[in-house]
């Protein structure tokens, strides 16, 4: 686990008059090993790095003790890009495309899809088409206008140098109900100039405290909350078997026919399991 100024993490804040709700975030081994897990470069690795820090961001803010999945999915059939977010601060991205579309990129019609798990083990999910010529973060903003009723500002930055990610992050800004006129625009002001944030991930020494001190600067504010995040996969060998209890007698009467240990690798990490013939008839004992 990565120690000190290094590890990445989230924090929460709010300002002394209740006006404005703020979340920072530094991702940048988070993003990089996501994205080196899943080979992606070019646009589909700045898409990957930016969907998974907004993802975080989102469920810190709307659904902390909540699993999301933030998902883009293509125009045309180009493909798909999942980051999932758990509350533990366990991450975990997936890219999905098309043997003709080797990069993922955002074009008109981009849907962003968000999901969360509920305790209830239903799903809360809703979607938005992002803006024409639009960005990741210009989608989550869209999404939680149209879908939470929620006016927010948000930047997201994936830097990258010679196909590896240097420095990720984002910020989350959200407009309470107690904003007063002069408070908002004090702070629509202060945020024109944070639009972008790739000046403030350049160079070391980037931190979410940095990052959230830039937005506020001048403006009283009490950190109410944070923790760590890390890219980790939730995958099992429990949890596969699992899944494979789900198919039908005939489809793992299939599986157990040649007599060989099923070979499974976990779209998300890579990780190789193998399911022996033993066990796959012990799920035709339990259906």
């Amino acid at each position: 686990m990565t120690q000190g100024a290094d590890r990445d993490t989230i924090i929460r804040s709010i300002t002394d008059d209740g006006a404005f709700r703020v979340i920072s975030a530094r991702t940048t081994n988070t993003v990089r090993a996501i994205t080196q897990a899943q080979k992606a470069l070019g646009g589909t690795l700045r898409a990957l790095g930016d969907l998974v820090t907004g993802t975080i961001l989102f469920r810190e803010m709307m659904a902390p003790e909540m699993r999301v999945q933030g998902i883009l999915r293509g125009s045309a059939g180009q493909g798909t890009i999942v980051a999932d977010s758990h509350p533990s601060g366990k991450t975990r991205g997936l890219v999905q495309l098309p043997k003709d579309r080797p990069e993922f990129v955002l074009e008109n019609g981009t849907i962003l899809q968000l999901m969360r798990s509920l305790p209830s083990g239903r799903i809360n999910q809703g979607l938005v088409q992002l803006p024409e010529a639009g960005t990741v973060a210009d989608g989550f903003m869209a999404y939680l206008e149209t879908s939470e009723q929620v006016t927010s500002m948000l930047a997201l930055g994936t830097l990258v140098e010679e196909g590896e990610v240097v420095a990720a992050g984002g910020y989350l800004v959200q407009l309470l109900p107690e904003v007063g006129r002069g408070p908002l625009m004090l702070m629509t002001e202060r945020l024109d100039e944070f639009r972008t944030i790739d000046h403030l991930l350049e160079g070391e020494g980037f931190t979410p405290q940095r990052l959230l001190e830039e937005i506020l600067y001048g403006i009283p504010n009490t950190l109410v909350g944070g923790g760590e995040v890390r890219s980790e996969c939730w995958c099992s060998h429990v949890r596969l078997v699992s899944a494979l209890s789900s198919l039908n007698r005939k489809e793992i009467e299939e599986l157990t026919a040649d007599g060989k240990v099923l070979e499974i690798t976990c779209d998300y990490c890579g990780r190789e399991y193998g399911v022996t013939p033993a066990q796959l008839q012990g799920l035709l004992q339990q259906s």
